[in-house]
């Protein structure tokens, strides 16, 4: 009882109305759970309940509140816009409904493509670019952000990408479903996995692996204790993650032995056949964006613990099957009666009337009447990420045709000088084509990460101007490395 009035401990119902007062707005309980969870306060053992020692919670936010953003323009620059950096948000804020329906590499959060769209003002930006009823044009559609956020706030979209699996992402995240219908299906499938007779050893293997991992990792990666050593560098995560990956491999090998387990064929062509285990391809696959062929126990950045590879689809269809359902639902709440279209070709040549029309002869006519009002984008960096490969299985899984060839600043390129003079050359022609279907007082935005200075030549080359420009720290990156890092979103308009 002393303790507790020395250090000012508080419930979790306490914490919230304090940091409400504090703050001078809403703070949840579940926003001081959530603090909890990741390691960002202390917990405090209160019995049956969390006690938060109030020092610890004021100390968060006073660095939330206005140190973080000196750190950052201590290292960035003073110019950076601090209010693009969503430093308020939380993940489950910027993977917002159908947003996470889809892993991918690069894409921009869609609280940015909200900022400039949606006419939202502050000291930084005063302008209202675009209105309800105006047709957005992203020529690098990715995974559809800027196309999913449009028809959010009722403007029409159309989303052009060299990759027909982009595309087909996209679409997925927009078409009108019936939810009866997509249970059903949802229902026979995972029946059908159920049903099927997997090799009975992967059962007895995996659930004496979880036995041993859960039993490992609550000894040396307790949660929330370790990830707050981690938050305060009281850890060497680094040199402690290799260590006790070692450790555990043993255990791991050990089972596999003992079980006879079959792994990865790695002198396998077949994309499937060399990143996924014996059992996986023989149910099918729960697909994501890897590395490496993942056949073994590993250290997880994002957890922070001691993970498994996937030996079994069954609980994994099941949760993301239930997870998509929900976001497909909450995302049909928010939908609106805008058009879209979402074009695999080639942003450089496409006559975007043309394929618009074979696809939706309603917005066709539309887009005759109007034009296009702007384009939002995020256009591929300089050999940073290789786009197909990201998705190499579904092409094995779909019959997709691969267009590395098109893709503008890829990877094998790499970042030298020929490769940044072909990539100012591809940027150019895609905007000079999308630009004869632009409408005359058109406003373009472009978030690029220009450290080779290419986008002053890429206006100079389409006879535009930049009319502004908005530096932004990126934040909350997946990556290992944590680096300060700010990318820019141009401003261009007709000179």
């Amino acid at each position: 009882m002393q303790q507790m009035q020395q250090t000012k401990l508080l419930s979790i119902k306490e914490a919230s109305q304090w940091a409400s007062d504090f703050l001078k707005k809403d703070v949840s309980e579940s926003n001081i759970s959530y603090l909890v969870q990741y390691g960002k306060v202390k917990k405090h053992n209160g019995g049956s309940s969390v006690l938060i020692d109030m020092g610890d919670l004021k100390n968060y936010y006073d660095l939330y509140r206005g140190q973080r953003e000196v750190n950052w323009k201590k290292r960035l620059g003073n110019d950076l816009n601090w209010a693009l950096s969503f430093d308020h948000l939380r993940e489950k804020d910027t993977t917002k409904h159908v947003h996470r329906l889809h892993p991918y590499k690069g894409k921009f959060i869609p609280q940015l493509v909200e900022y400039f769209i949606d006419g939202h003002t502050d000291d930084f930006k005063k302008s209202t670019y675009f209105k309800k009823g105006d047709i957005i044009l992203d020529p690098f559609s990715g995974s559809g952000t800027t196309l999913v956020q449009a028809n959010e706030m009722g403007m029409h979209a159309i989303g052009i990408d060299i990759s027909q699996f982009n595309c087909m992402i996209t679409d997925a995240k927009l078409l009108d479903y019936d939810m009866s219908i997509l249970e059903n299906e949802i229902k026979k499938i995972y029946q059908a996995i159920i049903n099927y007779k997997t090799d009975s050893r992967i059962d007895l293997f995996e659930n004496e692996l979880m036995s041993y991992l859960a039993k490992f990792n609550g000894k040396y990666f307790p949660n929330p204790a370790f990830k707050y050593q981690l938050q305060k560098r009281q850890i060497n995560e680094n040199k402690y993650a290799i260590e006790k990956e070692k450790e555990f491999l043993k255990i791991y090998n050990n089972l596999v032995r003992k079980y006879n387990i079959e792994l990865n064929n790695f002198s396998a062509k077949n994309f499937l056949d060399k990143w996924y285990i014996k059992n996986i391809r023989k149910e099918n696959s729960d697909l994501a964006t890897l590395k490496e062929p993942q056949v073994s126990t590993y250290y997880c950045w994002k957890h922070k613990k001691i993970c498994k590879p996937l030996f079994s689809i069954r609980e994994w269809f099941e949760r993301y099957t239930m997870d998509t359902i929900y976001r497909l639902k909450v995302f049909a709440q928010l939908k609106t009666s805008s058009q879209y279209a979402v074009l695999p070709a080639d942003a450089r040549s496409v006559d975007i009337l043309k394929e618009v029309t074979k696809r939706n002869k309603k917005f066709a006519e539309i887009l005759k009447n109007q034009k296009i009002k702007g384009i939002f984008t995020s256009p591929p960096y300089v050999g940073q990420i290789d786009y197909h490969e990201q998705h190499a299985y579904a092409y094995d899984l779909f019959g997709f045709k691969r267009q590395d060839d098109l893709e503008i600043g890829p990877l094998y390129k790499g970042q030298g000088i020929e490769a940044r003079k072909s990539y100012v050359e591809g940027i150019s022609n895609v905007l000079l084509n999308c630009k004869k279907f632009l409408a005359d007082d058109f406003d373009i935005f472009l978030v690029a990460n220009d450290k080779y200075n290419l986008y002053p030549l890429i206006a100079e080359k389409i006879g535009m101007k930049i009319f502004d420009q908005f530096k932004r720290p990126v934040l909350n990156r997946t990556e290992r490395d944590k680096s300060p890092y700010s990318e820019i979103i141009f401003h261009f308009r007709s000179i």
